[in-house]
């Protein structure tokens, strides 16, 4: 024990010099339409935080003839090189004069509109996406990398992957700390929220199905199917005897949670990946989720000010019960694993005060807490 100790000291830098093993670095893993956008700013507005919407995004577009289970390991690699800030990866994806604004939804990184990439705010402070797009957009790309290297935390969000396993040589890579959020919706909620947003999602769901010929009326069951799927295995696969370099790099998160007390959910969130709450993002993410808008599908992927438990309920009202019986019963393990009640008739549907979401042990303590209370 003693000889490995010193050994141990001996080689590890001392806490304050900078070195790149220091950085965090976070994959905010997620599917469409679950609420990940908001969550991404989240981190994208946070000043510690290098971010980047769906880098991969640029991968399928440009192998688009290909499936998710083909395009999954390129995407990998794509990763690792930016959490490392090594942009030339892009060459095989972007045209050869790109600019910073050829990144897929490059405004909505904070990042990408402070200093060094341009100078239209004051380094740190929270953008406003419609001056960046104006003011940043015609900028040499070589800025890119250098802003990646001064933050201490690079933070990508991506909805295109469906298992662990090809992320396993990231988190056994030295030169990485990577942590993993997995958020998580109703796929009650999503459905909804893909049906209004189809005309954006065909793409992916070809890639998704691995170009099968699906009916169309068929298409996004299988679609919703297949994600649902993807995050049963997702879960167990972190949770249930994880391999040793995945302990502690895994954290689940529910939209809903997220939607019903976002100061707390986003504080242990943000403790998991090592960011410091500040009173700007506090105040910032009260006003995104007290808004009184319900959102529509012309900003699909706008961040806008909500009422955000309004907003995760709206399936309810808006969809036929005979669809949400087929999601419930497609999703059907999903749904029981991460806690989502289903409702087994229109009037449970509809009846917006019973309350499908509160985790089990809750409703127990609850329920047991009432009943000592009679006695």
């Amino acid at each position: 024990g003693l000889m490995f100790c010193c050994w141990y000291y001996q080689f590890t830098p001392p806490p304050d010099s900078p070195s790149p093993s220091r950085k965090v670095h976070v994959l905010l893993l997620s599917s469409w339409r679950s609420g990940s956008s908001f969550l991404g700013q989240v981190f994208s507005q946070h000043p510690s935080v290098f971010y980047l919407m769906e880098p991969a995004w640029h991968v399928w577009n440009e192998m688009r003839t290909s499936g998710a289970k083909t395009l999954r390991m390129a995407v990998r690699d794509l990763m690792r090189s930016v959490y490392h800030c090594d942009f030339s990866v892009m060459d095989s994806y972007m045209p050869d004069n790109r600019k910073t604004s050829t990144f897929f939804m490059w405004y909505q990184s904070r990042a990408l509109c402070s200093p060094p990439v341009c100078f239209l705010a004051p380094f740190g402070h929270i953008n406003n996406e419609t001056q960046c797009q104006k003011e940043c957009e015609t900028l040499g790309f070589e800025r890119v990398e250098k802003a990646c290297q001064i933050y201490s935390h690079v933070v990508l969000k991506e909805t295109r992957f469906f298992e662990l396993e090809s992320l396993y040589p990231l988190l056994q890579d030295p030169n990485l700390d990577l942590r993993i959020i997995h958020l998580v919706r109703d796929p009650r909620a999503v459905y909804r929220s893909r049906e209004e947003s189809a005309l954006y999602l065909g793409m992916d769901n070809a890639i998704v199905l691995e170009h099968k010929a699906v009916p169309a009326g068929k298409e996004l069951y299988q679609v919703m199917q297949e994600i649902c799927q993807s995050q049963v295995r997702i879960n167990e696969r972190a949770t249930q005897d994880p391999p040793p370099f995945l302990k502690g790099r895994y954290k689940l998160v529910r939209y809903e949670d997220v939607t019903r007390n976002p100061l707390q959910e986003i504080s242990d969130i943000y403790d998991f990946v090592n960011l410091e709450m500040t009173n700007e993002m506090e105040e910032w993410i009260y006003n995104m989720t007290h808004g009184k808008g319900k959102g529509n599908v012309e900003n699909a992927f706008q961040i806008t000010s909500r009422n955000a438990v309004q907003v995760s309920q709206a399936w309810r009202t808006m969809l036929p019960h005979n669809k949400v019986k087929r999601i419930q019963e497609v999703c059907k393990e999903a749904m029981r694993k991460l806690n989502y009640r289903t409702v087994d008739s229109e009037k449970d549907q509809k009846t917006l005060d019973l309350d499908l979401y509160m985790p089990q042990e809750l409703k127990e303590f609850i329920w047991k807490q009432a009943k000592t209370q009679d006695a």
